[in-house]
């Protein structure tokens, strides 16, 4: 490849939140590297195309949740591996980045480092090797070059394990606080009002289906019990958006629903406590300061693996405040009258609500990475990989 040419590279996106990061990369490495210099190929949805990634093909295709969806979907899955695979290995890019999605985006590397061991692979997204399945982390030193983490934890346990090079880059959420975080006077109802409830049951619909049961009836509880009336919104994930209404039809409280990221901020920025699905959302409500009851419940099947679950903590806010400041309540323990004793407690100045306020004071700390952007460090790691790779080529 001659220095005049643009530089190849190729980005495996296989769900919306990877799509997002992809793009951000993307305009990142444009911005380190010239635009005019890099030409961008591989798998992406609208916001990657924006930037100007060709797709092999559209995202909904792969971006399947749910197991039973998997399987409907497992033979398109499968021809999609084998074509992005040999796609890339064709066009021999001088780096691959793959993003999250590692059911399929790490099978495409696997197959890629067989067939064309010379090209880079970055991974962008760590899978929770430090929750379950560790033998991941040594294994993808075979297939990743260097790993980019979201969480400030990941590179001592990617170490620990034997895992590919490690960087934390930052959690996308760190570009976002101005939006997450209220203004002065936002939060806190004024006396007499009443105070404000988020309530966020998971966007899965077995989420959905497992928890809004519980949390109704944990809200009929807390309304006889709270010194104060309080009202309730639910940020609700578009493609389930009409089965949550169903669902809390017969609550105690009559929810007020929204949609869109700037009204689920809004409601963020309002809220005085949370009750909430495990998942990236307890990050989010940790990095806004909202103090929050998480819960969640699987199929018997799914609890069976539980035993195979190494981390602390369900919860991200507790595992990268290194303590279990929030309460969890899993299966067995997501009844109504566990989630409204645990909530209680947040619905006031106590002990239990301002020891969750003082953890998250120090999420900042914890996640800083400088005077960097996460998608502007992650560029910067990709550019260091890649000239790395170029630098171990033959002159011509």
């Amino acid at each position: 490849m001659s220095e005049a040419a643009p530089l190849a590279i190729w980005i495996v996106a296989g769900e919306e939140s990877g799509d997002q990061l992809g793009a951000k990369l993307m305009r990142s490495l444009k911005a380190r590297l010239g635009a005019a210099r890099i030409r961008f190929d591989g798998v992406g949805g609208h916001a990657m195309e924006r930037e100007g990634l060709k797709s092999l093909f559209p995202l909904e295709d792969i971006a399947v949740m749910g197991f039973s969806a998997v399987i409907a979907r497992l033979p398109t899955i499968l021809r999609r591996i084998r074509m992005t695979a040999d796609a890339a290995v064709a066009a021999k890019p001088d780096l691959l980045v793959i993003i999250d999605s590692p059911d399929f985006t790490h099978r495409v590397a696997q197959a890629v480092r067989a067939q064309a061991p010379g090209i880079p692979i970055v991974d962008y997204v760590s899978p929770s090797v430090w929750a379950w399945r560790p033998g991941r982390a040594p294994k993808m030193r075979a297939y990743v070059d260097h790993l980019l983490a979201l969480l400030p934890f990941e590179p001592e346990a990617h170490r620990r394990l034997g895992g590919p090079p490690t960087t934390y880059v930052g959690h996308p959420l760190i570009e976002r606080l101005d939006e997450i975080r209220p203004a002065a006077g936002e939060r806190g109802a004024a006396p007499g009002e009443p105070l404000r409830l988020l309530v966020l049951p998971g966007s899965r619909r077995s989420e959905v289906s497992r928890l809004m049961e519980p949390f109704g009836q944990a809200l009929a509880l807390l309304k006889e019990r709270s010194p104060r009336p309080f009202e309730v919104t639910i940020p609700a994930v578009p493609h389930l958006a009409d089965e949550i209404r169903h669902r809390a039809a017969d609550w105690p409280v009559t929810p007020t629903f929204v949609q869109g990221e700037a009204a689920k901020w809004e409601a963020f920025r309002r809220a005085d406590a949370a009750l909430a699905a495990s998942g990236t959302v307890t990050l989010e409500l940790g990095l806004s300061g909202v103090p929050m009851v998480v819960a969640y419940r699987v199929s018997k099947l799914e609890e069976v693996l539980k035993y195979l679950i190494k981390a602390p903590s369900i919860v991200l806010t507790n595992l990268v405040l290194g303590e279990n400041v929030i309460p969890e309540l899993i299966q067995w323990d997501c009844t109504p009258e566990k989630l409204a004793s645990a909530l209680l407690p947040l619905l006031s100045d106590t002990p239990e609500r301002r020891r969750q306020e003082e953890a998250f004071r120090r999420l900042d700390d914890l996640m800083r990475i400088g005077d960097e952007q996460p998608s502007e460090r992650a560029a910067r790691i990709v550019a260091e990989v890649l000239g790395e790779s170029r630098a171990r080529q033959p002159s011509a």
